[in-house]
């Protein structure tokens, strides 16, 4: 039997406001050992009055570069969120998988333009 638990991110971070990436690296650390452990984790957004894209790209995006996208999408409930939040989390969650999927390429293009700019 599979063991499931829901995770409030309002208390994990001890606040409203989902904007911080050490924020996010709380929530990431708590979701990554659930699934780690097969757990099928449901994490809440209740009482989250606003959302960053940092703090979910470091609490969920960084997801997609340490486990596989089916055990992700198997393991991985997400409720409280607004529409607009919503939508954002899956800009968050395309921009993962294809950051993770090139990430050489990516870290290149960002190398070179960042060595560009100086």
């Amino acid at each position: 039997m599979t063991t499931q638990e829901t995770i409030q991110v309002a208390e994990i971070i001890n606040s409203p406001l989902g904007i911080s990436a050490e924020d996010g690296q709380k929530v990431f650390n708590r979701i990554r050992q659930g699934i780690s452990e097969g757990k099928l984790i449901t994490i809440s957004f209740d009482r989250i009055n606003m959302l960053i894209s940092l703090f979910l790209n470091v609490a969920i995006g960084q997801l997609y570069g340490c486990l596989k996208e089916e055990m992700i999408r198997k393991q991985l409930k997400v409720e409280g969120l607004s529409p607009d939040d919503r939508e954002l989390l899956k800009r968050v969650i395309e921009n993962a998988k294809n950051y993770y999927a090139n990430k050489k390429s990516y870290d290149d293009a960002w190398q070179e333009e960042y060595t560009h700019e100086k």
